[in-house]
């Protein structure tokens, strides 16, 4: 079973679309493994975004992401991380297809509600900034063999 992080932005907590956003992925059938709202800090929000640290754009992403609160969340099922980018939709909220979380309530780059892990090895590096691994549940329900046939 592949775990998956998701962050919904200052942008989609102030919008009220959590529940939206969270409701899509579990009508994909993945469950809910982990999540708590936070108030990012300035070295969590430059240890997420390493990665871009030589962008000239970190320093926005960095101020954006700690302007107001967040939702962090892990999401575990069949094919997570993949199941949970194409719920997303493209990056550019403007460019995202009708039907995705930012194709439907996004319309730019920066504010596009949701991040989602890219790949096993980033789920797994960014999820332990968030939770420890106490505080993440697997759990099955009943109704995971009519979505993934287990």
């Amino acid at each position: 079973m592949e775990r998956t992080l998701v962050l919904i932005k200052p942008d989609g907590v102030q919008r009220g679309l959590a529940g939206a956003i969270i409701a899509r992925f579990e009508r994909r059938g993945l469950r809910i493994a982990a999540m708590k709202m936070i108030q990012m800090d300035k070295a969590t929000a430059q240890r997420h975004y390493a990665v871009h640290q030589n962008k000239p754009f970190f320093n926005d992403l960095v101020t954006f992401i700690t302007s107001n609160p967040i939702i962090a969340a892990v999401f575990e099922g069949k094919n997570a991380i993949e199941v949970v980018r194409h719920t997303m939709g493209e990056t550019n909220s403007a460019k995202a297809s009708p039907g995705t979380i930012r194709g439907d309530f996004g319309i730019d780059l920066q504010y596009n509600l949701v991040h989602g892990s890219d790949s096993l090895e980033n789920a797994a590096k960014e999820i332990s900034i968030f939770f420890s691994p106490g505080e993440i549940l697997s759990y099955s329900r009943d109704i995971d063999r009519w979505v993934t046939g287990s």
